[in-house]
């Protein structure tokens, strides 16, 4: 008798296949050390699988064709106010990352060169901003009432640049990779399993996969851009504090809208201005430190 199946001829149901979960541990440390690399500004260890070249080529990819299904306003007092906050931002940027290495012992690692900055304007009721990888971004004008000043809108517009400075993008395509190869080793591993059980164990690996990983991940990204882009908005001479009002007034526009902050990819408000207070006399010190009797 084939001691795959029981009596009544039908398969055996077994366990786990621990090895499938072992091998895939063993990868994962693989490619977590293969693909490790210091972050800019903050010193912290990532996982980057992607060159700098692919991101801009995706980034400008991405742009055309959000532009190219947008309003884009392309004269204008908005126009000219967003490109000298963006010049100012960018100028900033490689100053900033340099007193901070030698402040903080951290290496300045940011490719600048590589990056491709521009920015548009988008005519929109929609409340938001963006920078995608290689430095292409764009401010929608639903978010100017928001904003309500240059010193708030930069803020908004450093929290972008630094997703990209900081590789946000390419760290979140190397993590979905590893997310999608767990999931085909989980699905492996229990494919002997009774099929109820199975069931019940991968909608469980999901759920503490989106909960446990997916959503903190991003979360933590929101808030490491907060932190580097109130610096960057304090280096570039804007005022740091505007972040606080600013952060009251997007709580207010997305009242009764959000979801909890556990389930959502982005910190609550209330977190946020917690975190900026926390951060505001370095904020204010770095804007000392750059701007002098600019401020």
């Amino acid at each position: 008798m084939d001691a795959r199946f029981g009596m009544n001829g039908q398969r055996r149901r077994g366990g786990m296949r621990w090895w499938v979960l072992l091998l895939f541990a063993g990868y994962l440390g693989y490619y977590w050390l293969s693909h490790r690399q210091e972050a800019s500004f903050t010193g912290r260890t990532q996982m980057v699988d992607t060159t700098m070249d692919q991101e801009v080529a995706l980034g400008l990819q991405g742009f055309e064709q959000i532009l190219g299904q947008s309003q884009v306003v392309t004269t204008g007092e908005t126009v000219n106010s967003v490109r000298e906050i963006a010049r100012r931002l960018i100028e900033a940027g490689p100053k900033l990352e340099q007193y901070l290495a030698t402040t903080r012992g951290v290496q300045a690692t940011t490719p600048w060169d590589k990056f491709e900055w521009d920015v548009a304007v988008i005519e929109s009721e929609e409340a938001n901003a963006f920078c995608l990888p290689g430095g292409k971004m764009a401010v929608y004008t639903g978010i100017l009432p928001i904003t309500r000043n240059d010193d708030a809108l930069a803020n908004v517009m450093g929290h972008e640049i630094a997703h990209a400075i900081l590789r946000h993008g390419a760290e979140r395509m190397a993590q979905q990779k590893l997310v999608q190869l767990g999931s085909v080793a989980a699905g492996m591993s229990t494919s002997d399993m009774d099929p109820r059980q199975r069931q019940l164990l991968m909608a469980a690996i999901g759920v503490g996969t989106q909960f446990g990983v997916t959503l903190p991940f991003s979360r933590s990204h929101e808030s490491e851009a907060d932190h580097v882009g109130l610096m960057l908005a304090a280096a570039a001479c804007f005022n740091p504090a505007e972040s606080i009002g600013l952060w009251q007034r997007m709580g207010e526009h997305s009242a009764g809208k959000a979801p909890p902050e556990f389930m959502s990819t982005h910190p609550s408000s209330e977190t946020r201005i917690q975190r900026l207070q926390a951060w505001m006399d370095e904020a204010n010190q770095i804007r000392a430190q750059f701007c002098g009797n600019q401020q």
